[in-house]
Protein backbone atom coordinates (compact mmCIF):
# COMPACT_ATOMS: atom_id res chain seq x y z
CA UNK A 1 0.00 0.00 0.00
CA UNK A 2 1.35 3.64 -1.01
CA UNK A 3 2.37 6.10 1.93
CA UNK A 4 -0.31 8.19 1.11
CA UNK A 5 -3.18 5.78 1.34
CA UNK A 6 -1.32 4.71 4.88
CA UNK A 7 -1.67 8.54 5.78
CA UNK A 8 -5.26 8.80 5.09
CA UNK A 9 -6.29 5.87 7.00
CA UNK A 10 -6.29 5.75 10.88
CA UNK A 11 -5.68 3.24 13.29
CA UNK A 12 -4.94 1.00 15.95
CA UNK A 13 -2.10 1.77 18.61
CA UNK A 14 -0.38 -0.36 20.61
CA UNK A 15 1.72 -0.63 23.80
CA UNK A 16 3.87 -2.69 25.92
CA UNK A 17 4.95 -5.48 28.58
CA UNK A 18 7.88 -4.47 30.59
CA UNK A 19 8.37 -6.08 34.41
CA UNK A 20 5.67 -8.33 34.12
CA UNK A 21 4.95 -10.32 30.44
CA UNK A 22 0.98 -9.81 31.42
CA UNK A 23 -1.02 -7.44 29.15
CA UNK A 24 -4.19 -6.05 30.10
CA UNK A 25 -6.29 -3.84 27.76
CA UNK A 26 -9.72 -2.31 28.06
CA UNK A 27 -11.81 0.05 26.08
CA UNK A 28 -13.24 2.97 27.61
CA UNK A 29 -13.83 5.29 25.16
CA UNK A 30 -14.40 5.70 21.65
CA UNK A 31 -15.08 7.90 18.59
CA UNK A 32 -16.25 7.37 15.20
CA UNK A 33 -12.69 7.46 13.87
CA UNK A 34 -11.21 5.45 16.78
CA UNK A 35 -10.89 3.35 19.84
CA UNK A 36 -9.09 4.64 22.95
CA UNK A 37 -7.89 1.16 24.54
CA UNK A 38 -5.79 1.12 28.02
CA UNK A 39 -3.41 -1.28 27.83
CA UNK A 40 -1.12 -2.18 30.86
CA UNK A 41 2.39 -2.47 29.55
CA UNK A 42 4.10 -3.32 32.73
CA UNK A 43 3.30 -3.93 36.40
CA UNK A 44 5.39 -3.51 39.55
CA UNK A 45 4.01 -5.23 42.61
CA UNK A 46 0.55 -4.43 42.31
CA UNK A 47 0.67 -1.39 40.14
CA UNK A 48 -0.07 -1.21 37.02
CA UNK A 49 1.35 1.05 34.38
CA UNK A 50 -0.76 1.64 31.58
CA UNK A 51 -1.00 3.50 27.93
CA UNK A 52 -3.72 4.63 25.93
CA UNK A 53 -3.33 3.13 22.44
CA UNK A 54 -5.57 4.99 20.14
CA UNK A 55 -6.89 2.09 17.47
CA UNK A 56 -9.44 1.39 14.73
CA UNK A 57 -9.42 -2.52 13.15
CA UNK A 58 -7.61 -1.77 10.07
CA UNK A 59 -5.01 -4.35 9.55
CA UNK A 60 -2.55 -2.26 7.97
CA UNK A 61 1.27 -1.48 8.89
CA UNK A 62 1.37 1.89 10.60
CA UNK A 63 3.99 4.55 11.84
CA UNK A 64 3.57 4.95 15.28
CA UNK A 65 4.17 8.32 17.52
CA UNK A 66 4.27 7.99 21.12
CA UNK A 67 3.53 10.50 23.58
CA UNK A 68 5.12 11.37 26.89
CA UNK A 69 3.80 13.58 29.16
CA UNK A 70 4.51 16.32 31.48
CA UNK A 71 4.13 17.21 34.52
CA UNK A 72 7.97 17.50 36.31
CA UNK A 73 7.85 13.68 36.41
CA UNK A 74 5.76 14.26 39.71
CA UNK A 75 2.19 15.06 38.24
CA UNK A 76 0.28 14.23 34.67
CA UNK A 77 -0.86 11.05 33.34
CA UNK A 78 -1.70 9.01 29.73
CA UNK A 79 -4.59 11.22 29.34
CA UNK A 80 -2.83 14.40 29.08
CA UNK A 81 -1.93 14.46 25.33
CA UNK A 82 -0.99 17.32 23.51
CA UNK A 83 -4.16 18.45 21.34
CA UNK A 84 -2.47 19.49 18.09
CA UNK A 85 -0.42 16.50 18.11
CA UNK A 86 -3.22 14.09 18.74
CA UNK A 87 -5.08 15.96 15.78
CA UNK A 88 -2.36 15.49 13.65
CA UNK A 89 -1.47 12.23 14.24
CA UNK A 90 -5.17 10.48 13.99
CA UNK A 91 -5.30 12.41 11.16
CA UNK A 92 -2.35 11.46 9.48
CA UNK A 93 -3.02 7.84 10.24
CA UNK A 94 -0.25 6.77 12.31
CA UNK A 95 -0.65 4.41 15.59
CA UNK A 96 -0.78 7.25 18.90
CA UNK A 97 0.82 5.46 22.17
CA UNK A 98 0.19 7.75 25.31
CA UNK A 99 2.57 6.36 28.33
CA UNK A 100 2.20 6.07 31.58
CA UNK A 101 5.01 5.83 34.03
CA UNK A 102 5.67 6.28 38.03
CA UNK A 103 5.82 9.17 39.39
CA UNK A 104 8.23 11.01 41.02
CA UNK A 105 9.41 10.85 44.49
CA UNK A 106 7.40 8.08 45.68
CA UNK A 107 9.43 6.73 42.79
CA UNK A 108 12.88 7.90 41.70
CA UNK A 109 14.54 8.77 38.55
CA UNK A 110 16.34 5.87 37.23
CA UNK A 111 12.89 3.90 37.90
CA UNK A 112 11.28 6.32 35.93
CA UNK A 113 13.69 5.67 32.95
CA UNK A 114 13.21 2.13 33.64
CA UNK A 115 9.72 2.48 32.58
CA UNK A 116 10.06 4.93 29.57
CA UNK A 117 12.87 1.63 28.57
CA UNK A 118 10.32 -1.19 29.10
CA UNK A 119 7.15 0.88 27.32
CA UNK A 120 9.47 0.79 24.06
CA UNK A 121 10.67 -2.68 24.72
CA UNK A 122 7.29 -3.89 24.97
CA UNK A 123 6.16 -1.78 21.85
CA UNK A 124 9.00 -3.07 19.66
CA UNK A 125 7.75 -6.74 20.88
CA UNK A 126 4.39 -6.77 20.01
CA UNK A 127 3.26 -3.89 18.47
CA UNK A 128 3.24 -5.09 14.95
CA UNK A 129 1.27 -8.27 16.53
CA UNK A 130 -1.22 -6.32 18.55
CA UNK A 131 -1.43 -2.80 16.97
CA UNK A 132 -0.13 -2.98 13.56
CA UNK A 133 2.75 -0.89 14.25
CA UNK A 134 5.75 -0.58 12.18
CA UNK A 135 8.48 -1.21 14.61
CA UNK A 136 10.82 0.99 11.89
CA UNK A 137 9.05 4.04 12.01
CA UNK A 138 8.57 5.38 15.50
CA UNK A 139 8.42 8.68 16.58
CA UNK A 140 8.42 9.78 20.31
CA UNK A 141 7.40 13.50 21.29
CA UNK A 142 6.72 15.22 24.78
CA UNK A 143 6.35 18.53 26.48
CA UNK A 144 8.20 20.04 29.58
CA UNK A 145 9.20 16.78 31.87
CA UNK A 146 7.49 15.05 28.68
CA UNK A 147 9.66 16.27 26.24
CA UNK A 148 12.93 15.41 28.57
CA UNK A 149 11.68 12.32 28.37
CA UNK A 150 11.37 12.33 24.99
CA UNK A 151 15.06 13.56 24.84
CA UNK A 152 16.35 11.31 27.22
CA UNK A 153 14.50 8.06 24.97
CA UNK A 154 16.98 9.43 22.51
CA UNK A 155 19.91 7.55 23.81
CA UNK A 156 18.37 5.27 26.15
CA UNK A 157 16.19 3.29 23.60
CA UNK A 158 17.17 0.68 21.41
CA UNK A 159 16.45 0.51 18.76
CA UNK A 160 16.62 4.08 18.57
CA UNK A 161 13.58 6.04 17.37
CA UNK A 162 12.96 7.28 14.41
CA UNK A 163 12.89 11.08 15.26
CA UNK A 164 12.07 13.23 18.28
CA UNK A 165 9.96 15.90 18.71
CA UNK A 166 10.29 18.07 22.25
CA UNK A 167 8.03 20.95 23.52
CA UNK A 168 9.87 23.12 25.74
CA UNK A 169 12.02 20.28 26.81
CA UNK A 170 15.21 19.82 28.42
CA UNK A 171 18.06 17.51 28.49
CA UNK A 172 19.65 19.08 31.92
CA UNK A 173 19.06 18.13 35.34
CA UNK A 174 21.63 19.80 37.30
CA UNK A 175 21.61 23.40 36.04
CA UNK A 176 21.06 26.36 38.46
CA UNK A 177 17.66 26.38 36.87
CA UNK A 178 16.73 23.02 38.96
CA UNK A 179 19.28 23.50 41.68
CA UNK A 180 18.75 26.76 43.57
CA UNK A 181 15.56 28.86 44.49
CA UNK A 182 13.19 29.58 41.98
CA UNK A 183 12.91 33.45 41.62
CA UNK A 184 10.00 33.15 39.59
CA UNK A 185 6.48 34.07 40.79
CA UNK A 186 5.00 31.06 39.25
CA UNK A 187 6.51 29.17 41.92
CA UNK A 188 5.73 30.43 44.81
CA UNK A 189 1.61 30.42 45.12
CA UNK A 190 1.84 28.11 47.31
CA UNK A 191 3.56 27.69 50.85
CA UNK A 192 4.13 24.71 52.68
CA UNK A 193 7.10 23.41 54.98
CA UNK A 194 9.19 20.58 54.17
CA UNK A 195 7.08 18.61 56.51
CA UNK A 196 3.66 19.42 54.85
CA UNK A 197 4.95 18.84 51.39
CA UNK A 198 6.82 15.37 51.65
CA UNK A 199 3.37 14.21 53.71
CA UNK A 200 1.61 15.33 50.00
CA UNK A 201 3.63 12.53 48.45
CA UNK A 202 4.14 10.32 51.35
CA UNK A 203 1.79 7.29 49.95
CA UNK A 204 2.57 4.57 47.29
CA UNK A 205 3.92 4.14 44.07
CA UNK A 206 1.63 5.31 41.51
CA UNK A 207 1.84 5.96 37.82
CA UNK A 208 -0.83 8.74 37.52
CA UNK A 209 -1.33 11.67 39.60
CA UNK A 210 -5.03 11.51 39.45
CA UNK A 211 -4.28 8.69 41.88
CA UNK A 212 -2.36 9.99 44.13
CA UNK A 213 -3.88 11.46 47.69
CA UNK A 214 -1.55 14.49 48.26
CA UNK A 215 -1.47 17.89 46.25
CA UNK A 216 1.22 16.81 43.99
CA UNK A 217 1.49 20.45 42.47
CA UNK A 218 2.26 21.98 46.01
CA UNK A 219 5.34 19.22 46.50
CA UNK A 220 6.16 20.66 43.36
CA UNK A 221 6.03 24.42 44.15
CA UNK A 222 8.25 23.66 47.53
CA UNK A 223 11.02 22.04 45.67
CA UNK A 224 11.06 24.92 43.35
CA UNK A 225 11.05 27.16 46.26
CA UNK A 226 13.95 25.07 47.71
CA UNK A 227 15.74 24.27 45.15
CA UNK A 228 15.71 20.60 45.51
CA UNK A 229 13.70 19.24 42.68
CA UNK A 230 16.73 17.51 41.28
CA UNK A 231 17.17 15.39 44.99
CA UNK A 232 13.30 14.80 45.55
CA UNK A 233 13.02 13.01 42.16
CA UNK A 234 16.23 10.99 42.24
CA UNK A 235 18.03 10.90 45.92
CA UNK A 236 20.90 12.63 44.61
CA UNK A 237 22.49 15.65 45.28
CA UNK A 238 23.06 17.87 41.79
CA UNK A 239 25.91 20.36 43.41
CA UNK A 240 28.27 17.67 45.17
CA UNK A 241 27.61 14.29 42.63
CA UNK A 242 26.11 15.70 39.13
CA UNK A 243 28.24 13.11 37.78
CA UNK A 244 25.38 10.45 39.34
CA UNK A 245 23.01 12.66 36.71
CA UNK A 246 24.63 12.20 33.67
CA UNK A 247 23.41 8.52 32.40
CA UNK A 248 19.86 10.38 32.68
CA UNK A 249 21.04 13.68 30.84
CA UNK A 250 20.36 14.14 26.89
CA UNK A 251 23.06 16.94 26.97
CA UNK A 252 25.55 14.38 28.09
CA UNK A 253 24.78 11.75 25.69
CA UNK A 254 24.71 13.21 22.23
CA UNK A 255 26.39 11.11 19.49
CA UNK A 256 26.20 10.81 15.99
CA UNK A 257 23.64 7.64 16.04
CA UNK A 258 21.25 10.37 18.24
CA UNK A 259 17.66 10.38 16.48
CA UNK A 260 16.90 13.78 14.09
CA UNK A 261 14.85 16.04 16.36
CA UNK A 262 13.36 19.64 16.42
CA UNK A 263 12.57 21.22 19.56
CA UNK A 264 9.75 24.57 20.11
CA UNK A 265 10.52 26.98 23.07
CA UNK A 266 9.55 29.82 24.08
CA UNK A 267 12.12 32.33 24.55
CA UNK A 268 10.51 33.79 27.92
CA UNK A 269 9.73 30.48 29.45
CA UNK A 270 10.59 30.78 33.31
CA UNK A 271 9.83 26.91 34.28
CA UNK A 272 11.86 25.36 31.93
CA UNK A 273 14.60 27.90 30.46
CA UNK A 274 14.94 28.82 26.61
CA UNK A 275 18.53 27.81 27.23
CA UNK A 276 18.31 24.16 27.82
CA UNK A 277 17.08 23.69 24.17
CA UNK A 278 19.24 25.77 22.75
CA UNK A 279 22.29 24.36 24.87
CA UNK A 280 20.91 20.62 23.26
CA UNK A 281 20.92 21.95 19.99
CA UNK A 282 24.60 22.78 19.96
CA UNK A 283 25.22 19.36 21.54
CA UNK A 284 23.48 18.19 18.25
CA UNK A 285 25.00 20.36 16.27
CA UNK A 286 28.92 19.31 17.60
CA UNK A 287 27.54 15.85 17.00
CA UNK A 288 26.12 16.23 13.05
CA UNK A 289 22.73 14.99 14.01
CA UNK A 290 20.23 16.72 11.74
CA UNK A 291 17.40 19.43 14.15
CA UNK A 292 16.12 22.48 14.70
CA UNK A 293 15.30 24.82 17.42
CA UNK A 294 12.05 26.75 16.79
CA UNK A 295 12.02 29.72 18.84
CA UNK A 296 8.79 31.42 19.90
CA UNK A 297 9.94 34.86 20.96
CA UNK A 298 8.19 36.29 24.37
CA UNK A 299 6.71 32.47 24.51
CA UNK A 300 6.46 31.54 28.33
CA UNK A 301 6.04 27.74 29.29
CA UNK A 302 3.52 26.21 27.25
CA UNK A 303 4.45 28.91 24.36
CA UNK A 304 1.52 30.80 26.22
CA UNK A 305 2.27 34.40 25.49
CA UNK A 306 4.08 33.80 22.74
CA UNK A 307 2.55 34.88 18.96
CA UNK A 308 -0.34 32.67 17.78
CA UNK A 309 0.29 32.42 14.04
CA UNK A 310 4.33 31.85 15.03
CA UNK A 311 3.26 28.78 17.16
CA UNK A 312 0.67 27.44 14.18
CA UNK A 313 3.47 27.94 12.35
CA UNK A 314 5.77 25.94 14.64
CA UNK A 315 3.58 23.26 15.08
CA UNK A 316 2.98 22.83 11.28
CA UNK A 317 6.75 22.66 10.85
CA UNK A 318 7.58 20.26 13.52
CA UNK A 319 4.87 17.99 12.42
CA UNK A 320 6.10 18.20 8.59
CA UNK A 321 9.61 17.23 10.22
CA UNK A 322 8.13 13.80 12.14
CA UNK A 323 6.55 12.88 8.93
CA UNK A 324 9.31 13.65 6.67
CA UNK A 325 11.00 10.64 8.91
CA UNK A 326 8.25 8.51 9.50
CA UNK A 327 7.56 8.30 5.83
CA UNK A 328 10.50 8.31 4.06
CA UNK A 329 11.59 5.07 4.96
Amino acid sequence: MSRSMMRRELLQCGILVGASLLVHSHSYAESADHQIVTHTYKTVGDLEIQADVYVRQEKLLRPAVVWIHGGALINGHRAGVNDRLKDHVLAAGYVLISLDYRLAPETQLPEIIRDIEDAFTWIHQDGVKLFNIDPARIAVAGGSAGGYLTLTAGFRVYPRPTVLLSLYGYGDLVGDWYSRPSPHSRHHSSEMTREEAYKQVSGPAIADSRNRDGNGGGFYQYCRQTGTWPLAVSGWDPIQEPEKFFPYMAVKNVTAGYPPTIMIHGTNDTDVPYELSATMAEQLKQHGVLHELISIPDGEHGLDGGDPDLIDAAYAKAFAFVDQHLTSK
